[in-house]
């Protein structure tokens, strides 16, 4: 799953570096276009960069896009410890572990 979610994620930073040129807009087209704008942001799920006298100010994102990098930042945050730990051999069989917490939580099995 996780693989799935970071190859995903690598293949539409690809996509997105690709058409970048699309998705450039500025503050006053999104005052004018704002349906537009935010009707193409939906469909193709890319972020749209918002400049300021010609210089990037802002990104506009998906909602959908954005919860879904809000949690592969908090899976990658709960894995790096984790990772650090196998890294210097602190682990430990499934089977033990799974026989501690069933017998910490009191879990018939």
């Amino acid at each position: 799953m996780l693989y799935f979610m970071l190859n995903n994620m690598v293949q539409e930073v690809e996509y997105v570096a690709h058409k970048a040129f699309e998705d450039i807009r500025s503050v006053t087209d999104l005052k004018r276009n704002t349906r537009e704008i935010l009707d193409h942001l939906h469909a193709t799920g890319r972020p749209v960069i918002l400049t300021v006298n010609g210089r990037a100010d802002s990104v506009l994102l998906d909602v959908r896009v954005y919860e879904m990098h809000l949690q592969a930042g908090n899976l990658a945050r709960f894995l790096g410890p984790a990772e650090r730990e196998v890294e210097i051999g602190r682990t430990r069989p499934a089977r033990d572990f799974l026989k501690e917490f069933r017998r910490a939580k009191k879990i018939q099995g």
